[in-house]
């Protein structure tokens, strides 16, 4: 199956000689939950800017759904649903004449049915009739999206949805969302909480000084990158470490109280027992384990800095 967005070869250098992309190459999968995750100036909203049809680019082609956004950009345009990082709405429009004035521009037939569902789902429906300058932020966020979804676009980009967002919010956003998704339309998100792409997301995108150094699935990309700590409280302190472990990546910790192993999660956790036995071996008791192991927010911030 062809991918619902084709990027190839895309650049942009902006009139200032800024260059904010350099030669992206990228595919998004049909029905999939993309993250793209990159520090501030990594190029990702120039890079949805673009896909979207706000910015022009420099060089290279996108598709979307099948049709090139410059040659035909009408449908192109019309299959994206867009949720910005700014909030950027009429402040003197009702809530309801927001999401119908938004769903008309692409020149959708009027459904209010549709409008009501998408409203309750975004717990918008009793503020409807309201001016948009009397939300609060959360809920302006939240008019955002409806927008963006007037229209049953077959992609949604996220850009920092959840910005300024409350816990309980952003729970029920997300329960949406993957509704959304398994109804068929294609997700790609950014975000700063690394947490939520980590529970959300099918496949990771690594953007850095406007290059994609890194695609990968989920659960791949921290099988490859993870990393595992095992620390033993002992049941007396070591001076130092035998030379009979000197083979191991071993470091002692609290005054010799505790012994610090790391290990790759993909491959030294089946090493785990033998280290133990050699302990046992040894005379070296310990009263308590724990093990920690990296999140995609360490993974994420050792690619960037590396």
């Amino acid at each position: 199956m062809p991918p619902i967005i084709d990027i190839q070869g895309l650049q942009k250098t902006y009139a200032s000689g800024f260059v904010a992309l350099k030669h992206v190459d990228l595919q998004i999968r049909r029905g999939e939950m993309f993250a793209l995750l990159g520090p501030n100036g990594a190029g990702k909203t120039t890079l949805i800017s673009i896909v979207c049809g706000i910015v022009n680019a420099s060089r290279g082609t996108v598709t979307v759904d099948g049709h090139d956004i410059r040659r035909d950009w009408r449908a192109a345009r019309s299959a994206i649903g867009l949720v910005p990082q700014e909030l950027c709405t009429d402040s003197f429009e009702s809530v309801i004449n927001t999401v119908a004035f938004s769903r008309g521009l692409f020149g959708k037939a009027p459904d209010p049915r549709l409008l009501e569902d998408l409203l309750k789902q975004l717990s918008l429906w009793d503020k409807r009739d309201a001016r948009i300058m009397t939300l609060s932020g959360g809920m302006k966020r939240r008019v955002m999206i409806a927008k963006a979804l007037s229209h049953e676009p077959h992609v949604l980009f996220l850009d920092e949805p959840t910005a300024g967002v409350d816990v309980e919010l952003r729970r029920d956003m997300w329960q949406m969302v993957r509704g959304l998704q398994q109804r068929g339309v294609t997700i790609i998100l950014t975000t700063h909480y690394i947490e939520e792409a980590e529970e959300m997301a099918d496949r990771i995108g690594v953007i850095r000084q406007g290059e994609i150094i890194l695609v990968e699935g989920k659960t791949q990309l921290m099988q490859r990158f993870s990393r595992k700590r095992l620390t033993l409280q002992l049941q007396r302190a070591l001076p130092a470490l035998p030379p009979e472990l000197a083979d191991w990546a071993l470091q002692l910790a609290d005054d010799g109280h505790a012994l610090v192993h790391d290990f790759d999660a993909a491959q030294g956790a089946s090493k785990v027992p033998e280290l133990l036995r050699r302990l046992a071996g040894l005379g070296i008791d310990f009263k308590d384990l724990q093990t920690e192991q990296s999140s995609l927010e360490d993974i994420f911030v050792s690619l960037v800095h590396r």
